[in-house]
């Protein structure tokens, strides 16, 4: 949210809290599917049914050395921009957030297939993150590295802010968006630990030869995998030596 600089009133909050905590005026609809986000007001809410990709990335602290603070803003820049590029080229992509180092995207995924784009939206950034650390080794050896996250269940979605002001906000939370952000943070932590990991209600909703590529982590309670885009892949075989 920007700030617009409104002066603030104790009764106005007053008003917005007597408002917030009236029954009658709170309306959380269930949702299959994620609606469209302009249905949104500061009194209503859905609990959707969705697929959130969630995507840690990590800094190695030779990197911060290396770089400094200005050179490793513009590589962070980057990273952030193209993780976002990749999941706004999903169709089933309704929004994209980036909060410090994690970018995550929520997907309207009522269909099986539309998980298996879920998935395949991950591995296009696997592959990409691989393309700009080939990019940025040339000065560096040391490259970031990602977790990615996938998570199928339930969010609530709602707006924050209050009428008459320009202070708006969409506002996703609930177990999907915490369950593929704690995937994400196991994702390459340990040796045994994959890039990729999935929940295991998702897995059940890929295709077999989607679910192919993934084996169980049974410490991490989840399926996990190193999974490309095969095109993107190849560029980098090319042009990465």
């Amino acid at each position: 949210m920007r700030s617009d600089h409104a002066e603030y009133r104790l009764e106005n909050s007053i008003d917005r809290i007597n408002k917030a905590t009236a029954p009658e005026d709170n309306l959380f609809e269930e949702r299959e599917s994620i609606p469209p986000l302009n249905s949104l007001t500061y009194t209503n809410g859905f609990y959707v049914k969705c697929t959130v990709l969630f995507v840690d990335i990590r800094w190695p602290p030779e990197m911060q050395d290396f770089y400094g603070n200005i050179c490793l803003s513009k590589l962070y820049r980057a990273y952030v921009s193209e993780v976002a590029a990749v999941m706004n080229g999903s169709k089933k992509c309704a929004e994209i957030n980036v909060v410090g180092d994690h970018v995550f995207g929520v997907f309207d995924t009522p269909f099986t297939e539309d998980v298996d784009e879920v998935f395949s939206t991950g591995g296009k950034i696997s592959s990409i993150i691989d393309i700009l650390n080939c990019k940025f080794k040339k000065d560096n050896p040391n490259e970031a590295k990602i977790g990615i996250g996938i998570a199928y269940g339930r969010a609530l979605l709602m707006k924050a802010g209050y009428k008459g002001s320009s202070i708006s906000e969409t506002i996703w939370m609930g177990d999907a968006i915490d369950e593929a952000s704690r995937l994400a943070s196991y994702g390459n932590k340990e040796p045994t630990d994959k890039e990729m990991m999935v929940s295991e209600i998702t897995y059940y909703n890929l295709s077999e030869e989607n679910q192919k590529l993934l084996t169980s982590n049974s410490e991490r309670n989840c399926f996990h995998g190193n999974i490309m885009n095969s095109y993107m892949n190849n560029w980098y075989k090319q042009n990465c030596p």
